[in-house]
């Protein structure tokens, strides 16, 4: 058996499986405290393999880390989101706590290999996964193989620049469909359109007239009730991505593109219909109708399940 654990920003999650995409013998899941750095996470994923390694014959660990890695290294290079994880040696951390081996992976690039291997894209040879959610990222599978695996970086789809202009390495995709980006968006629209302006009261309502605390999934719930302007904030932000993805199926003919993440739970009506369309407007021509995009079916447990696939195949 292997032991499987995701580290985001919210959530810390782990377990135990046979790496195949089978079910889990066991998981346990943990909320994630910010204010307490990678000391407090390290502290929880302590106290969790200890109680697991009791219950399971647990061979070795795999990692899908929120943030870059160095796969080869077995260390952390950063986190986005929680402080105090720079050049940390998870490796070593793990030889040294639980004398087990391990494999340092990313949390996308693991979904993306659970996904392609065991969910919506196994029957499909090239397969490139999307999460869209606070952030974008990607990950591309050909025949069940991670691509570029060793890399710190590879198949970041969020940081393409939209446009010769977008020198700014902050003008990115990410910053224009991730779910930030649309609520920065839709607090710009309301601005522009003035307080008074009866689609404006709507969405104000929405968030308690509080602008700071709109929410994507609050325009969503507007734009569903048929509100324009929400619906047009949300064709911008699909716009962009299908734009992104329309570029990745060009450069790499894929077969399948998995779209999840917390934006893409919109549905399909308000995000999957717009996307594709989106995506059939700007690839290149003769590849129209050579791929599907499909939203993702591992639900919560993907990145586990990508991370229990790292650990049986590298060890």
């Amino acid at each position: 058996m292997w032991l499987g654990i995701e580290i985001g920003g919210t959530k810390l999650q782990l377990g135990v499986g046979a790496g195949e995409g089978s079910g889990l013998a066991e998981l346990v899941r943990r909320d994630v405290d910010r204010s307490q750095g990678a000391d407090g996470i390290l502290r929880s994923i302590e106290e969790s393999v200890s109680l697991l390694q009791g219950r399971h014959p647990v061979r070795g660990i795999g990692f899908g880390f929120g943030g870059p890695v160095d796969t080869g290294k077995g260390r952390v290079i950063t986190s986005h989101q929680v402080n105090g994880w720079e050049g940390f040696e998870m490796a070593d951390w793990c030889t040294d706590r639980f004398g087990l081996p391990i494999v340092l992976g990313n949390d996308c690039n693991a979904a993306a290999l659970a996904e392609a291997r065991f969910g919506a894209g196994r029957d499909y040879a090239r397969v490139f996964y999307v999460t869209v959610g606070t952030g974008i990222g990607g990950g591309y599978i050909v025949n069940g193989i991670l691509q570029a695996a060793d890399s710190p970086a590879a198949s970041e789809i969020g940081h393409l620049r939209p446009g010769l202009d977008a020198e700014d390495p902050g003008r990115t995709l990410e910053s224009l469909a991730a779910g930030p980006g649309i609520e920065a968006a839709a607090r710009a629209r309301i601005a522009d359109a003035g307080h008074t302006s009866p689609e404006v009261a709507e969405l104000l309502v929405n968030c308690g007239g509080d602008l700071s605390q709109l929410t994507v999934k609050q325009v969503g719930e507007a734009a569903a009730g048929g509100h324009a302007l929400s619906r047009d904030i949300l064709g911008q932000a699909n716009r962009a991505l299908g734009w992104g993805i329309a570029q990745v199926i060009t450069l790499l003919g894929v077969h399948a593109v998995i779209v999840g993440g917390g934006v893409s739970l919109l549905g399909e009506e308000l995000f999957y219909k717009p996307l594709r369309d989106f995506v059939s407007a700007y690839v290149f021509p003769p590849l129209r109708g050579t791929f599907d995009i499909l939203p993702p079916a591992l639900g919560e447990e993907v990145v586990v399940h990508g991370a229990l696939a790292f650990a049986r195949d590298g060890l």
